[in-house]
């Protein structure tokens, strides 16, 4: 063969091609595979874990500042504290029975109860008792003992819960009769009732 021909075989052979970098992401080598798709899919794998995480994250601070709240307005932890808003007795219509009537509200953080009322007047028993009405015919239930909540109230009518005095002493209007209001929980507490007219 002619140096002419060796020279012409030599120039056809092709050069070998530079190796291509794996793609150091997915260990996939050249455009074939994929370009820059794997690297966005990652992206987003990320953006989903990184939302996972952060919800029970967010959870947690949402709850403890309520928590930090409730803490910062006292009443967490706090004891029961019940307070009078007002003190009636009714005037009797008859010397055998009336009805004193107490409001009252709960600032502590506890719940309590009234379990019983007495008074150091001449008087005959003093109960906790509920009107309750039934096929139109109204009856007097005695009731053991009245919720006060943390943060509620008492309230009584003379249609609903009331504390009823047998053989009440003489009162006239405008008067006051003491009372002794005894809790589940609280220490008593001494009051003195208006006497006001049936109604008021």
């Amino acid at each position: 063969m002619s140096e002419k021909s060796v020279s012409q075989a030599t120039d056809a052979v092709p050069e070998p091609s530079a190796p291509t970098a794996a793609d150091p992401t997915t260990g996939a080598t050249g455009a074939g595979a994929g370009g820059p798709a794997p690297r966005k899919s990652r992206l987003a794998l990320n953006k989903g874990a990184l939302t996972a995480v952060l919800a029970p994250v967010i959870a947690c601070a949402v709850t403890l500042g309520a928590l930090t709240a409730w803490t910062a307005s006292g009443a967490a932890g706090s004891p029961a504290e019940p307070t009078l808003v007002d003190a009636r007795i009714m005037l009797p219509s008859n010397p055998e029975a009336t009805a004193a009537l107490f409001n009252l509200t709960n600032e502590g953080g506890a719940d309590d109860a009234l379990v019983r009322v007495s008074t150091p007047a001449k008087a005959g028993r003093v109960m906790l008792s509920r009107n309750v009405h039934e096929n139109g015919v109204g009856t007097m239930q005695m009731v053991s003992a009245a919720s006060l909540p943390a943060g509620g109230t008492l309230e009584m009518s003379a249609t609903g819960l009331d504390v009823m005095v047998e053989n009440p002493p003489p009162m006239r209007l405008g008067e006051r009769v003491p009372f002794v209001l005894h809790f589940r929980d609280s220490e008593p507490m001494r009051v003195n009732a208006l006497v006001v007219r049936p109604g008021s």
